[in-house]
């Protein structure tokens, strides 16, 4: 079964790429969101010229052989390209089995539980509780992730002072049951990271997200050592795509919890590399996936297939007002969360079809073999 067309279906933010073998099967796959027209050219420039041809079921070469084929071009933008071929040979194993992705990685389908997970900064703490809380009531999250610092903050909140005052007003908010979670999104230094870190185990938070600079695991390190007692969780990952890092990272115990994103890392393939690197290490696993395009569905099948999965599946709270470029990706919408859960279905592989309409508003390209 080799691989006879990649194409690709792209607008600035998504870009959905189809994979078609010698035997007529497909799979649908995507890039991480964000510049994803800029990523469809690197699936045909730099992708597609190695996997024409191959083995549609050998994902593993491929994932190796076509960075090693680019190893002058290492970083985001080939990882992300060479995620939208990997998940895409994934739903196509799947469609050909007849089998959830899930279960070809050695999962079931069935329910997983989510936390909320808040994407704004520009909302004031006592309308981001309303908010939870509200959220809370009608779908039964019971855990939720709220974001304090600024991004890449260089030290500075997002407006003095909004930090010392979201972090006690959400716990007020939610009784004991609710679990909570922040994420400083490199905001820190060590020193700064650790007296916050005080402030959030003395207010019942459980998970500290990326505290300093994700790029620098020593400073990480500091924190992740100075919060283990009285512990909280010091996690991080998300933006990391390269293998060695992610094993200087585990080695090294910079962090409590991994945070790998499929789509960033590379694909599935690698993702469960390094989960397995964090199983050995005696550390968790939740994936970060902020948004509603297909990273959530790959989650959601990775975390009912590992035996180090995290507590919940990150869920986006943030609709389409926020993300405008969500609406419409679907024939159905694969994301219904009833008492605080998603679920996986027993569909073949990803189980979900782009929907048609938005494939002919979107930019495409093939690839084919011989062309």
């Amino acid at each position: 079964m080799k691989i006879t067309h990649i194409e690709t279906f792209t607008n600035e933010f998504v870009c959905f790429v189809k994979v078609t073998t010698d035997t007529g099967d497909i799979g649908w796959g995507q890039v991480a969101p964000y510049y994803a027209d800029i990523t469809a050219q690197i699936v045909h420039r730099q992708v597609a010229p190695y996997a024409l041809g191959q083995s549609a079921l050998d994902i593993d070469h491929l994932v190796d052989l076509i960075p090693e084929k680019e190893h002058k071009f290492p970083g985001s933008y080939l990882k992300r390209a060479l995620g939208g071929l990997d998940t895409a040979l994934w739903d196509l194993r799947g469609r050909v089995e007849g089998k959830p992705v899930c279960e070809l990685i050695g999962g079931t389908p069935g329910t997983i539980r989510a936390y909320g997970s808040s994407m704004k900064r520009d909302i004031t703490p006592k309308d981001e509780a309303t908010r939870l809380s509200r959220l809370r009531d009608k779908f039964g999250f019971d855990a939720f992730k709220f974001r304090i610092g600024a991004e890449c903050g260089r030290g500075k909140d997002e407006w003095p002072g909004r930090t010392e005052e979201i972090v006690p007003t959400m716990r007020k908010a939610m009784d004991d049951s609710v679990a909570l979670l922040v994420d400083a999104n490199s905001c820190y230094s060590p020193a700064q990271a650790i007296e916050i870190g005080k402030m959030l185990v003395d207010n019942g938070i459980s998970h500290f997200e990326e505290p300093c600079p994700y790029w620098e695991y020593e400073q990480t390190r500091q924190v992740t050592e100075a919060l283990s007692a009285p512990p909280i969780d010091v996690t991080g990952g998300e933006q990391d795509c390269e293998l060695p890092n992610w094993r200087w990272m585990i080695d090294m115990k910079a962090v409590d919890i991994v945070q790998p994103d499929i789509c960033y890392l590379g694909g599935l393939t690698r993702t469960l590399r390094v989960a397995d690197m964090a199983h050995k290490a005696g550390l968790p696993c939740t994936p970060h996936c902020a948004n509603w395009s297909m990273v959530t569905l790959f989650t959601m099948h990775m975390l009912r297939a590992i035996p180090n999965a995290g507590k919940y599946l990150e869920f986006s709270i943030e609709g389409e007002d926020y993300y405008p470029w969500q609406d419409g990706l679907f024939v159905e919408t694969p994301y219904a969360i009833v008492d605080g859960k998603a679920t996986v279905t027993d569909a073949p592989g990803w189980g979900v079809e782009v929907s048609p309409a938005w494939l002919e508003q979107s930019s495409h390209q093939i690839s084919s073999l011989g062309a």
